[in-house]
C-alpha cells in the first residue's frame, strides 16, 4: 500500500531496508544474498521489500512456504527464489514451472518433486537440506548418502539438478555457543561428502542473521538475512540494532482515539489491573491483540506521545488500550508512537520485545493485515 493512511499504520521505510541489505552485504562481500521475506517479509510487507531488497543487490529471495512463493511469483517478483517448507502433495508441479527451486530434506520430497518434474516435462533445481543439529527440517547425517545418491541418480535422468547444500543454525544468535562450531564442522562433511558422491552445487548456504553478521566463517556461497533485513538485531545477547548499524524498517503508530480526564480511583480497562493513583488523564490507541499488539505487554508496553514515553495502563484487549498520559492533554487524533527506529525518542520493537517477555522477530511478524502498511521511500 502506498496511499496515506490516517488511522493506525506500519510505515515501512524502504529506503532503511534497502540501506541494511547493502550493509549487510558489506559484511559477506564474497557470498550471494538471498534476502529472506517469509510471513509477509516479517509484517513489512512481501513484495515491496522484496523488490527493494533487488534493488540494493539481492540476487535470492526466500521464502517458506509454497504459497508465498507462489504469490509472490504471481505478483511480479523476479529472480532465484527458494522455498523450504513443504509437505506431502504440495504443489511441486506449480513452483516447477514457476521457475521456483525447492528444498528436499527426505526421500518422499525427492519423489514427489521427480514425479512432478516429469509431469511438467521440466528439470526441477533442488536443494539438499542436511541436518546438522537444529532438529528440525532437514536429512539426519544417517540417511545423507543414500538422498545425495538417490538425487543424483534422478539428476542423470534429467528430472532434478542438485544446486544447493544447505542448512540451519540452531544457536548462532548465542555467540561462542559450542553447537555453532559442531554445525559448521558436520556441515563441511555433509557437503563435503555430497561432493565426492558428485554433487556439484551451485550454492552452499548455512548462514542466518546472526552468522551473516558474526561468522564469516559460515557465509560460504550464499547467506540468507531475514531479522537483520529489518533493521534489527537477531538476539539481545548481540547488542542492540544500533551496535550492528542497522535502521528499523518498521513504524508502528495510530492516532489517539480519546482523550479524557478522569478522578483518581478509576478502573482501566478489563479486570481494573490498573487504577488511577489521582487525577489524570486516559488516552486510548485503537490497536489490540487481535492487530498483533502483545496481551503480555499489558502494564509495561512503552509508547510515545507528545515527546514523552507512557505505558500501557491496564490490559491491552482486542482492538485497543489505554494509557495514562498523566494529566498531559493531547488532542484526540494526536500520533501514538508504539515502536519505531529510536531516533526520535520513540520505543523501538526491542523495547516491546523486553516488555512482552518475547523476541523481536514475533513483534513485527505479528502486526496484523488489519494493519495498512504504507510503503515510503520506494
Amino acid at each position: 500500500m502506498n496511499t496515506t493512511a490516517q488511522g493506525p499504520r506500519a510505515e515501512i521505510d524502504l529506503a532503511a531496508l534497502r540501506a541494511n541489505v547493502r550493509l549487510l552485504r558489506e559484511r559477506a562481500p564474497g557470498a550471494a544474498f538471498m534476502a529472506v521475506v517469509k510471513a509477509d517479509a516479517y509484517g513489512h510487507g512481501a513484495l515491496a521489500c522484496a523488490r527493494a531488497a533487488r534493488e540494493a543487490g539481492a540476487s535470492w529471495l526466500g521464502v517458506a512456504t509454497p504459497a508465498e512463493a507462489l504469490a509472490l511469483r504471481a505478483a511480479g517478483a523476479e529472480g532465484r527464489m527458494l522455498c523450504w517448507l513443504w509437505t506431502p502433495g504440495g504443489p511441486w508441479r506449480a513452483a516447477i514451472e514457476a521457475d521456483i527451486d525447492v528444498s528436499v530434506s527426505g526421500q518422499w520430497a525427492l519423489d514427489e518433486v521427480a514425479a512432478a518434474a516429469r509431469a511438467a516435462g521440466a528439470t526441477a533445481r533442488v536443494h539438499l537440506k542436511a541436518d546438522t543439529g537444529l532438529g528440525r527440517n532437514g536429512c539426519q547425517p544417517a540417511d545423507w548418502p543414500a538422498l545425495v545418491g538417490n538425487a543424483l541418480a534422478l539428476q542423470a535422468e534429467g528430472l532434478v539438478r542438485v544446486v544447493g547444500l544447505w542448512s540451519h543454525f540452531a544457536c548462532a544468535d548465542e555467540p561462542g555457543h559450542p553447537s555453532i562450531a559442531a554445525q559448521l564442522t558436520l556441515f563441511e562433511e555433509m557437503t563435503g561428502l555430497a561432493a565426492r558422491l558428485g554433487v556439484r552445487a551451485e550454492v552452499r548456504h548455512i548462514a542466518n542473521s546472526p552468522a551473516t553478521l558474526s561468522l564469516p566463517e559460515s557465509h560460504y556461497d550464499l547467506v540468507r538475512p531475514g531479522i537483520a533485513m529489518y533493521g534489527l538485531s537477531p538476539s539481545p545477547t548481540m547488542g542492540t540494532h544500533t551496535d550492528f548499524g542497522l535502521r528499523p524498517v518498521m513504524r508502528l503508530v495510530a492516532p489517539l482515539a480519546l482523550v479524557k480526564r478522569v478522578p483518581g480511583g478509576h478502573g482501566v480497562s478489563y479486570g481494573h489491573l490498573y487504577v488511577t493513583p489521582g487525577d489524570t488523564t486516559l488516552g486510548l490507541v485503537p490497536l489490540g491483540y487481535g492487530d498483533g499488539i502483545p496481551r503480555h505487554a499489558s502494564g509495561s508496553g512503552p509508547v510515545l506521545v507528545n515527546g514523552k514515553w507512557h505505558t500501557v495502563a491496564g490490559r491491552i484487549a482486542m482492538d485497543q488500550f489505554v494509557v495514562d498520559l498523566g494529566g498531559d492533554t493531547p488532542a484526540p487524533g494526536s500520533e501514538a508512537v508504539l515502536f519505531g527506529p529510536g531516533d526520535r525518542g520513540e520505543p523501538s520493537a526491542e523495547d516491546w520485545a523486553r516488555a512482552a517477555d518475547s523476541i523481536v522477530y514475533e513483534i513485527v511478524t505479528r502486526i496484523g493485515a488489519r494493519v495498512p502498511r504504507v510503503h515510503l521511500n520506494g
